[in-house]
């Protein structure tokens, strides 16, 4: 079993060939192609983590789809002063698919 630990969008990620994989926006439309830095790599018992090696290794992957998550509803109040404020927040989402690690 052959994965790799890929950072993507301030996260980290587990992904192996074949994952649809949902990660913060990046630039690029759909059907273009995007390449995700390793930070360790797993091919059967052998694991990869040192940085010079990790630099050989690219995962790429295909952009599917831009999307929107889900709305979150940030309220703030204050006790006895008339304070009160109500905002929303949908996270710009991207949906890619892992398709190879090398």
């Amino acid at each position: 079993m052959v994965y790799a630990i890929v950072r993507a969008g301030g996260r980290q990620e587990k992904v192996s060939v074949g994952d649809f994989v949902t990660l913060n926006r990046v630039t690029g439309g759909a059907g273009s192609t995007i390449q995700l830095p390793a930070l360790l790599l797993v091919d059967g018992d052998k694991i990869t983590s040192a940085a010079a090696d990790l630099a050989k290794v690219t995962v790429t992957a295909e952009i599917l789809q831009d999307l929107r998550g889900p709305k979150i509803v940030i309220q703030k109040f204050k006790n006895k002063t008339g304070y009160k404020k109500r905002q929303g927040h949908r996270q710009e989402l991207t949906k890619v698919k892992i398709t190879g690690i090398k």
